[in-house]
């Protein structure tokens, strides 16, 4: 049975901490559920080992959920084999991984990779690095005045020197929600691979990285209402023995001598040291927690709320919005007129109103757009109409205060 969303508020105690709190900063990240918090609490104080080392029961219990959870994840985004699955610190990690442990040994001079203009950080400097490193060049798909791809300039970018193309499912400044399946076919044409950063839409929005026939996925727990430090590197199955590690230590390894060591295979190359177990436990709970979400319900509701304050922003006038893609998320970037964004979001916290403000690591993006910095609120299943509300009200107050 799902979860019904008008009393889903009631799941997330910060909400009973903070009644006051109206939380529009979701696409920085999510607040998290009862359940996972106490599925983190329940596993220092009752279940703490660490895994794949312990033959006694504790151990064994851990390392078991903990595997577990590759499993979930490949439930959550339709995969089927749980080791194309490895963990990271998050979805920075995982793209730093693809480009230093695969992409930069298939880097020449003279080769390229393909971005969007409208990447995050995370997503933009690691390939600009190694292509630095290799002689390589980066290449930079456009975005028009209302924040869209211009996949016709993609065409032309792509040649039989392009070695991967990277891009994000959903702007996390714009909410442009990208046309992947179309990236995907056409790179593919070219015998391309596509790393998709799907860090906004993955627990959000169906998908399934099979059906896409997708070859390198990456997403952050704390942006799915799990816990901080915490995130996935999905790799299609015939790239794993490519990857080599970005990290070198204990449990990642075969067998070691003084002179070589021989490393297990993808995803546990990937993952030596101690890695975060509660924080793999905790999205494991993340997913179940989202399970008992009805997805459609959920877009919808957002959505709505989406449409909802662009309505009422557009009405109280003085405000420009930055972007304005035909399919987009939950996600609205505006400015006020004659006012930073930096005096907007402050004088919204203090009538305990989170929002962003700034260039969301997407710099850029903005600068090609003309705009230096912006205001943006994003929504989630717990936001209301009434948060709406009570945040223009607040957003028309600072208007008047300022003129």
């Amino acid at each position: 049975m799902a979860l019904s969303l008008k009393s889903i508020k009631s799941h997330f105690p910060i909400f009973t901490h903070r009644p006051e709190l109206i939380y529009l900063d979701n696409a920085a990240t999510s607040q998290k559920p009862r359940s996972v918090i106490q599925t983190i609490t329940d596993f220092y104080e009752k279940e703490n080992a660490n895994v794949h080392r312990g033959l006694y029961e504790l151990s064994a219990d851990a390392t078991q959920r903990y595997e577990g959870v590759r499993k979930k994840i490949c439930n959550l985004m339709g995969a089927s084999i749980p080791d194309t699955i490895a963990f990271t610190k998050g979805a920075t990690e995982s793209i730093n991984i693809v480009a230093q442990g695969f992409l930069k040994k298939n880097l020449h001079k003279g080769d390229n990779v393909v971005v969007s203009a409208m990447e995050h950080h995370a997503n933009l400097i690691p390939w600009q690095q190694v292509c630095k490193q290799t002689g390589s060049s980066l290449e930079i798909i456009p975005v028009d005045d209302r924040g869209e791809l211009v996949l016709e300039a993609m065409h032309n970018l792509l040649n039989n020197r392009t070695k991967l193309v990277a891009v994000t499912h959903i702007s996390n400044v714009l909410g442009t929600i990208n046309p992947i399946e179309e990236i995907i076919s056409l790179a593919h044409k070219k015998n391309i691979p596509v790393l998709v950063d799907a860090a906004q839409s993955v627990g959000h929005y169906p998908l399934s990285v099979e059906r896409m026939n997708l070859d390198f996925l990456v997403f952050s727990a704390h942006k799915m209402f799990g816990p901080l430090g915490t995130g996935v590197l999905y790799c299609n199955e015939k790239f794993t023995r490519q990857v080599d590690p970005f990290i070198y230590g204990g449990g990642s390894i075969k067998n070691v001598e003084f002179t070589h060591t021989e490393f297990l295979d993808y995803p546990y190359n990937l993952e030596a040291g101690t890695p975060n177990i509660a924080g793999v436990i905790g999205l494991g709970a993340a997913i179940d927690f989202i399970h008992q979400l009805d997805l459609n319900e959920t877009t919808n509701h957002t959505s709505n709320l989406r449409n909802y304050f662009k309505e009422r922003l557009r009405s109280s006038g003085n405000f420009k919005f930055v972007g304005n893609p035909e399919n987009s998320g939950s996600i609205v970037s505006f400015n006020a007129d004659n006012i930073h964004p930096h005096d907007v979001a402050s004088f919204l916290a203090h009538e305990h109103i989170a929002v962003r403000a700034g260039h969301h690591c997407a710099q850029p993006l903005l600068e090609s757009m003309g705009v230096p910095a912006t205001v943006r609120a994003s929504f989630s299943i717990y936001n209301t109409r009434d948060d709406v509300d009570k945040t223009i009200e607040a957003l028309v107050e600072l208007k008047k205060f300022w003129s």
